[in-house]
C-alpha cells in the first residue's frame, strides 16, 4: 500500500486521512487540509482506496459501497502502525473516506489501534435526499470523535443535523456558511476559506491533544 506521508514523524499525534469519493489524496483539497494540520504539528498520513488506482491511466471507477472498503482502511491502520505512532492514532477522512473510518472506529479502539475519529465534511446523507440517512452507527458510537461541517453542507447542514441525536461522543465544529469542503460565501457571510480551514484545523489540533 502507497503511503503519502506529511509532518514530522516523532510528532504526538498521527492521523490517517482518507479521501473522498472523487477526489484523489493528493487533491487540492487533500493538499490544504493536510498542510493546515501539519502546520500544527499533527503528522498527516494519506492513503488511496483501491478502485482509485486507475485514475492514473485515465480510467475513472465509480466508488464502491463505503462498507466494502473497511477492508482497505485496515490495512491501511495496520500499514500506518508499522511506520510507527510515538504517541497515539487518529483515523479519518474527507467526507466517504471520513464515513468509512467510522464504520470501524470503534473496533479498531477496543483492539487498543487508535485514539479517536476525525470526519472532515462527514456525508450525512446524499444531497437532496435527506431521508436517506447515514447515521445509524453514530448514534451509538463510543470512540472520542470531532466531526468539521459546513452549516450549508448539502450533505447535512447545521439545521438538519442537530435533530439526529448523535452519541456524546461526537463534537460537531460548525464553520459558518461553508459548503461541503468548508468554503463559504464571502459576499453573504463575510466569512474567507481561510477562516474556515484555520478554525478548523485549530479544533482538529486541539481535539488531537485532548485524547492523546
Amino acid at each position: 500500500m502507497h503511503l503519502l506521508t506529511d509532518g514530522d514523524p516523532t510528532a504526538d499525534s498521527t492521523l490517517l486521512l482518507a479521501h473522498g469519493a472523487g477526489a484523489a489524496m493528493d487533491s487540492r483539497g487533500m493538499n490544504e487540509i493536510t498542510a493546515a494540520l501539519v502546520a500544527r504539528g499533527i503528522r498527516v498520513v494519506r492513503f488511496e482506496f483501491g478502485y482509485m488506482a486507475g485514475r492514473r491511466d485515465g480510467v475513472r471507477r465509480p466508488p464502491p459501497r463505503a462498507e466494502t472498503l473497511a477492508p482497505e482502511y485496515r490495512d491501511a491502520v495496520d500499514a500506518v502502525r508499522e511506520l510507527g505512532v510515538p504517541r497515539s492514532l487518529l483515523i479519518g477522512g474527507k467526507s466517504m473516506g471520513g464515513r468509512v473510518a467510522s464504520m470501524i472506529a470503534d473496533e479498531l479502539a477496543d483492539e487498543g489501534m487508535i485514539d479517536g475519529l476525525l470526519c472532515w465534511g462527514y456525508p450525512f446523507h446524499p444531497p437532496e435526499k435527506p431521508g436517506q440517512l447515514r447515521t445509524a452507527h453514530l448514534l451509538t458510537l463510543r470512540v472520542p470523535t470531532l466531526i468539521c461541517q459546513g452549516t450549508r453542507d448539502p450533505f447535512g447542514g447545521r439545521d438538519e443535523v442537530v435533530g439526529y441525536g448523535l452519541s456524546p461522543a461526537i463534537d460537531v465544529l460548525w464553520l459558518e456558511d461553508g459548503d461541503h469542503d468548508l468554503r463559504p460565501r464571502a459576499a453573504v457571510s463575510g466569512r474567507s476559506y481561510a477562516q474556515n480551514m484555520a478554525e478548523a484545523a485549530d479544533a482538529v489540533a486541539a481535539f488531537a491533544a485532548r485524547v492523546s
